[in-house]
């Protein structure tokens, strides 16, 4: 009896890690970056994001705070619970660096964390797209 539970256990939890890869493939196939125009940003704090994928699971949801000073990027946040904290995930926050020194979305992603790079990039496109003066 408690080997049965088992199993069904263990073929329920194969059928979920089956389940996020096969997400995970089609989020980072779909999952394209725009193109922003730099040299056309306003001034202001805005907050971008990205709802996540996964049949509405929401996974790697993202808000973004961006800090655009004299025409320039200067400052990128993470948000949590309305508040800007720092990037701490993984090597994210070297992504975001990379972002603000090259003043351009058109940057590496992190190898072995393609999607998640995607993600952030991303909700900093959605903040951007609220700075770009019309």
């Amino acid at each position: 009896m408690i080997l049965g539970i088992l199993g069904i256990a263990a073929i329920a939890a194969l059928g979920f890690v089956l389940f996020l890869a096969i997400e995970t493939w089609r989020e980072n196939k779909q999952l394209t970056i725009g193109t922003i125009d730099f040299d056309r940003l306003q001034d202001g704090t805005f907050i971008g994001s990205y709802k996540g994928y996964a049949r509405g699971l929401h996974l790697r949801a993202k808000e973004i705070q961006v800090t655009v000073s004299s025409g320039t990027v200067v400052a990128i946040y993470l948000v949590e619970n309305e508040k800007p904290v720092e990037i701490t995930e993984g090597h994210m926050s070297d992504l975001m660096q990379r972002v603000i020194q090259s003043q351009s979305l058109e940057v590496d992603v992190i190898s072995g964390a393609s999607v998640t790079s995607k993600t952030y990039l991303s909700a900093v496109e959605d903040a951007l797209k609220q700075s770009a003066k019309p």
